[in-house]
Protein backbone atom coordinates (compact mmCIF):
# COMPACT_ATOMS: atom_id res chain seq x y z
CA UNK A 1 0.00 0.00 0.00
CA UNK A 2 1.75 3.05 -1.05
CA UNK A 3 0.88 6.76 0.13
CA UNK A 4 0.51 9.38 -2.21
CA UNK A 5 1.64 11.54 0.41
CA UNK A 6 5.07 11.98 1.64
CA UNK A 7 6.18 11.06 5.36
CA UNK A 8 6.79 13.10 7.99
CA UNK A 9 10.17 12.77 7.69
CA UNK A 10 10.35 13.74 4.44
CA UNK A 11 8.68 16.69 5.00
CA UNK A 12 11.19 17.50 8.03
CA UNK A 13 13.97 16.88 5.68
CA UNK A 14 12.66 19.05 2.90
CA UNK A 15 11.38 21.69 5.82
CA UNK A 16 8.20 21.48 6.17
CA UNK A 17 7.83 20.67 9.77
CA UNK A 18 10.34 22.09 12.23
CA UNK A 19 12.87 19.51 13.90
CA UNK A 20 15.80 19.66 16.09
CA UNK A 21 18.16 18.64 14.09
CA UNK A 22 21.50 17.39 15.41
CA UNK A 23 23.01 15.82 12.28
CA UNK A 24 22.20 17.04 8.30
CA UNK A 25 24.47 14.93 6.00
CA UNK A 26 24.42 14.31 2.36
CA UNK A 27 22.26 10.64 2.71
CA UNK A 28 20.94 10.88 6.39
CA UNK A 29 19.25 13.68 8.69
CA UNK A 30 18.71 12.97 12.77
CA UNK A 31 16.84 14.88 15.18
CA UNK A 32 15.33 14.73 18.75
CA UNK A 33 12.33 12.14 18.94
CA UNK A 34 9.31 14.97 19.79
CA UNK A 35 7.97 12.00 22.16
CA UNK A 36 11.66 10.65 24.27
CA UNK A 37 11.65 7.19 25.42
CA UNK A 38 15.01 7.98 27.58
CA UNK A 39 17.05 10.70 28.24
CA UNK A 40 18.62 10.79 24.82
CA UNK A 41 16.87 9.79 21.87
CA UNK A 42 17.54 10.67 18.44
CA UNK A 43 15.69 9.31 15.14
CA UNK A 44 18.42 9.20 12.60
CA UNK A 45 16.68 8.85 8.90
CA UNK A 46 17.76 8.61 5.54
CA UNK A 47 16.50 11.52 3.17
CA UNK A 48 15.25 9.15 1.05
CA UNK A 49 11.63 7.44 1.53
CA UNK A 50 12.43 4.22 -0.56
CA UNK A 51 12.67 2.05 2.16
CA UNK A 52 9.78 1.56 4.27
CA UNK A 53 11.55 -0.64 7.09
CA UNK A 54 15.24 -1.59 7.73
CA UNK A 55 14.67 -5.03 5.85
CA UNK A 56 14.16 -3.15 2.69
CA UNK A 57 16.81 -0.97 3.72
CA UNK A 58 19.33 -4.01 4.28
CA UNK A 59 18.57 -5.75 1.20
CA UNK A 60 18.40 -2.50 -1.12
CA UNK A 61 21.46 -0.29 0.29
CA UNK A 62 23.27 -1.44 2.82
CA UNK A 63 26.17 1.23 2.65
CA UNK A 64 23.34 3.21 3.72
CA UNK A 65 22.65 0.98 6.96
CA UNK A 66 26.13 1.02 7.33
CA UNK A 67 25.97 4.72 7.26
CA UNK A 68 23.08 4.79 9.78
CA UNK A 69 24.33 2.81 11.95
CA UNK A 70 27.77 4.79 11.91
CA UNK A 71 26.28 8.01 12.26
CA UNK A 72 23.90 6.56 15.23
CA UNK A 73 27.61 5.37 17.01
CA UNK A 74 28.70 9.17 16.97
CA UNK A 75 26.00 10.66 18.26
CA UNK A 76 25.58 8.80 20.63
CA UNK A 77 29.43 9.34 21.48
CA UNK A 78 28.50 12.30 21.70
CA UNK A 79 25.58 12.16 23.76
CA UNK A 80 27.43 10.47 26.47
CA UNK A 81 28.59 6.71 25.40
CA UNK A 82 25.97 3.61 25.67
CA UNK A 83 23.23 3.45 23.85
CA UNK A 84 20.48 1.39 22.09
CA UNK A 85 19.81 1.43 18.85
CA UNK A 86 16.68 0.37 17.86
CA UNK A 87 14.23 -0.32 14.28
CA UNK A 88 11.03 -0.96 14.65
CA UNK A 89 9.81 -3.09 11.62
CA UNK A 90 5.84 -3.62 11.21
CA UNK A 91 3.12 -1.75 13.00
CA UNK A 92 2.74 -5.14 15.04
CA UNK A 93 6.70 -4.37 16.63
CA UNK A 94 5.40 -0.31 16.87
CA UNK A 95 6.77 1.06 13.59
CA UNK A 96 4.31 4.33 12.93
CA UNK A 97 6.16 6.07 10.17
CA UNK A 98 6.98 3.61 7.21
CA UNK A 99 10.01 5.54 5.86
CA UNK A 100 12.76 3.67 7.31
CA UNK A 101 14.67 5.33 11.12
CA UNK A 102 16.93 4.25 13.66
CA UNK A 103 16.24 5.09 17.21
CA UNK A 104 18.92 6.10 19.23
CA UNK A 105 18.53 5.30 23.43
CA UNK A 106 20.59 6.81 25.88
CA UNK A 107 20.67 7.59 29.79
CA UNK A 108 23.38 10.07 29.01
CA UNK A 109 26.57 10.62 30.38
CA UNK A 110 27.04 7.77 33.48
CA UNK A 111 23.79 6.85 33.48
CA UNK A 112 22.28 3.23 32.48
CA UNK A 113 19.20 1.72 30.61
CA UNK A 114 18.48 -1.00 32.65
CA UNK A 115 16.89 -3.97 30.85
CA UNK A 116 13.09 -3.12 30.55
CA UNK A 117 13.30 0.34 31.60
CA UNK A 118 11.55 1.27 28.35
CA UNK A 119 8.24 0.30 28.62
CA UNK A 120 5.68 2.63 28.29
Amino acid sequence: MESAQPSIFSRIVAGEIPADIVYDGERIIAFRDIAPKAPVHLLVVPKTEQYRDVTELAAGDPALLAEIVSVAKRLAAEAGGDFRLVFNTGAGAGQTVFHVHAHVLSAGPGGSLEEGSLAD
